[in-house]
């Protein structure tokens, strides 16, 4: 008799067990049973986003917003640069950060992309318009560097030398193409200079698409660099915009 008592309350052991077991099994699943796909940060994370030469106002955004979708990043321009560019004001970076839009700051008040004193110049150049407009400390500051300027490695260096100095961070535009003199000068920086430069880059180009219909995210540079942009497109139609993807990295030098 005592014999069965044990055995019925093995059974009631058991039974209540198993419940519990499932329970555990949901909210701490073996590691080789975790979907990994939520966690490769290759397919999450990635940000759309616009550039732009022209001053964002009301209409310039409304067709932004109508025709291609809601940016989570607008590139615009430190200072004016006549026939090329419209400069950001506080007016207009109002307007931004109260969309919720994030700001990626560009410079490009050069065409002479050579020499460590030049690069060193244009990168006080481009502090001084920074601070004019209190960017705050961490953003970035691209250099907008345009295939048809010279470049070479000297300039970078100065470019990034003074900015690592400053409250701001090194970063370059450019289509980096493994062909372009851009890549070769880039490459022959050091290699603390390539790990530590943000790289926005305009290579490969796709075509203008809404932010539902963007490719997925394939920017190609230089390997050693923080490679966190890719302008995909460039000169829409509709709105006076260039497209854009970044990944989540991105949003830490943003302003």
């Amino acid at each position: 008799m005592e014999k069965n008592n044990e055995l019925i309350m093995l059974g009631i052991v058991i039974l209540l067990a198993i419940p519990f077991m499932f329970f555990l099994m949901k909210f701490n699943p073996p590691a080789d049973l975790v979907d990994n796909e939520d966690n490769d940060s290759s397919t999450n994370g990635v940000i759309w986003g616009v550039d732009s030469a022209s001053y964002t106002d009301d209409t310039l955004y409304a067709c932004v917003q109508d025709n291609f979708g809601q940016p989570k990043v607008w590139g615009r321009y430190l200072g004016n640069k006549e026939g090329v560019s419209a400069g950001m004001d506080t007016d207009e970076i109002r307007f931004l950060h109260d969309n919720d839009i994030q700001i990626l700051v560009i410079y490009n008040h050069m065409n002479d992309v050579t020499g460590f004193e030049n690069g060193a110049d244009h990168a006080e150049q481009a502090i001084t318009l920074a601070e004019d407009l209190n960017i705050p400390d961490g953003v970035a500051i691209f250099a907008d560097i345009e295939p048809d300027y010279p470049v070479d490695s000297e300039f970078m260096k100065g470019w990034y030398e003074t900015l690592s100095a400053s409250v701001y961070a090194p970063a370059i535009y450019g289509v980096f193409n493994e062909d372009s003199e851009l890549y070769e000068a880039y490459n022959t920086l050091d290699e603390t200079m390539q790990e530590d430069m943000i790289i926005w880059t305009a290579y490969p180009q796709e075509e203008i698409t809404t932010e539902e219909n963007a490719p997925d995210y394939n920017p190609q540079g230089p390997e050693n660099s923080m490679l966190y942009g890719w302008q995909y497109a460039i000169d829409a139609e509709t709105c006076n915009i260039d497209t854009n993807l970044f990944s989540e990295e991105m949003a830490d030098y943003l302003w």
